[in-house]
């Protein structure tokens, strides 16, 4: 069961505690394999307290904090004594973003799993942060796909916005994305777009385009967005000379890379979606110390 300081933290951060707390049990039963942590228990007396501290061990931004607290919640018998609880966002190097008290058993049980959720949402966030930083002043945003792990979707995309990114939809029904196969199975760009206009008014459509004259076509459509896919800087600021007076954004997508972010933002599209954000993001190196 989830401790209260642990449920305030999840509220705080918007993440929903019911979903961690599953998370976290099923983390933890998968390290254990259904038997018990024999290191710590030969070494560790039952009854030994200690404390332990999270902290980077290069600077980054921090992400999932909370998620961390639960996993060690989920290997306490008894409450744990929180004694410092970080935000999320950046850190330095060396920085205590996390302090607890409790059975030494119980730490160092909880710790792999702990630090293994942390370093991942904490390298996405820091990932994140690099692609910020890089379209800075430009106005465009740096958005997060559905690329994400398997059951981590949730807290993935979490960790996108403590590094300053956007998400994209959540699910496939959130809002609707015409992609290629789409488009083949429909007959045409504008005869997929306007079937999911017909088929669902409420949703917004995003629609994938290869060519400047599909632009024009889905903009005379009426989409809402437009996914521009693996198009060159020339074609990206053509398209946005199409959309922006009618109101219509534009996302960049497909080969982008970190070197090259700043100049598919200076072509003036609204958003640069990066799938590398979920992917493939290296995880930031933090470590659990007992004093």
């Amino acid at each position: 069961m989830l401790s209260q300081p642990t449920q305030e933290a999840l509220v705080r951060a918007g993440i929903d505690p019911e979903t961690v707390e599953v998370l976290a049990r099923r983390t933890l039963e998968e390290d254990l394999a259904g038997g018990v942590d024999v290191t710590s228990v030969a070494t560790v007396p039952f009854d030994l307290e200690g404390t332990a501290v999270f902290v980077p061990r290069t600077a980054g931004v921090v992400a999932g904090i909370a998620v961390a607290m639960a996993c060690l919640d989920a290997a306490a018998d008894d409450d744990l004594l929180w004694e410092h609880v970080g935000s999320d966002g950046p850190a330095a190097a060396g920085e205590q973003v996390l302090r607890v008290t409790g059975l030494v058993r119980t730490l160092l049980t909880g710790e792999r799993s702990a630090l293994n959720l942390l370093c991942h949402l904490s390298g996405v966030a820091t990932a994140t942060a690099a692609w910020v930083s890089a379209v800075e002043g430009t106005g465009a945003r740096i958005r997060d796909t559905r690329k994400t792990t398997p059951g981590l979707r949730a807290l993935e995309k979490y960790a996108v916005t403590v590094g300053g990114g956007v998400n994209h939809r959540m699910s496939l029904s959130d809002a609707a994305l015409v992609k290629d196969n789409h488009v083949v199975a429909a007959g045409g760009v504008t005869a997929a777009f306007e079937a999911v206009r017909r088929e669902f008014p409420g949703l917004d459509v995003e629609i994938e385009c290869d060519t400047v004259e599909q632009v024009s076509d889905v903009v005379a459509a009426g989409a809402d967005l437009v996914l521009l896919d693996n198009m060159s800087l020339d074609d990206m600021r053509a398209a946005v000379e199409l959309c922006q007076p009618k109101g219509v954004r534009t996302e960049a997508s497909g080969g982008l890379t970190l070197d090259r972010a700043r100049a598919v933002a200076e072509t003036g599209v609204d958003f640069l979606s990066v799938g590398a954000l979920t992917h493939s993001a290296p995880v930031l190196d933090l470590g659990m110390d007992l004093l």
